[in-house]
C-alpha cells in the first residue's frame, strides 16, 4: 500500500497553490473534485492526458497542498483540502474556481 506525503498547512504557500492551478489539466481536475464535493478515485475524473502524465499532475496538486490522496485497498482516493486551504488563504480557491468557470462560459458562448 502506497503512503503519500502531504504538506502540513504551514508548508502550503500561495505561490505553490497558484502555480499548481496554472495548468489547465490540473485546474479542470480540481474543478471536477470541487463539483463532486467528495472523495473520488484518481481515475474517476476524465482527463485528456495519459495516466503517467496525470500521475505527475496529481503529484503537483498534492505537493502544493490542494489535494489529499489516501490509499484504500488498491484504490487511491483524492479529495480537496478545502477546510485547510480556506483557513490559510480565505476565498482564494473559490475565487480561482469561479474565475475559471466564468472564463469557460465565455469560451462556450
Amino acid at each position: 500500500m502506497k503512503k503519500y506525503q502531504h504538506p502540513t498547512p504551514d508548508q502550503i504557500t500561495l505561490t505553490g497553490i497558484l502555480h499548481a492551478l496554472s495548468d489547465p489539466v490540473r485546474l479542470n481536475y480540481v474543478q471536477c473534485l470541487a463539483a463532486k464535493m467528495c472523495e473520488a478515485p484518481c481515475g474517476a475524473i476524465p482527463t485528456p492526458v495519459a495516466k503517467s502524465t496525470m500521475s505527475h499532475h496529481l503529484r503537483v496538486l498534492r505537493e502544493a497542498g490542494i489535494v489529499r490522496i489516501r490509499t484504500e485497498g488498491t484504490q487511491s482516493l483524492t479529495s480537496l483540502r478545502l477546510d485547510e486551504l480556506e483557513a490559510k488563504f480565505p476565498g482564494v480557491l473559490q475565487a480561482v474556481l469561479k474565475a475559471a468557470e466564468e472564463e469557460q462560459s465565455l469560451v462556450d458562448n
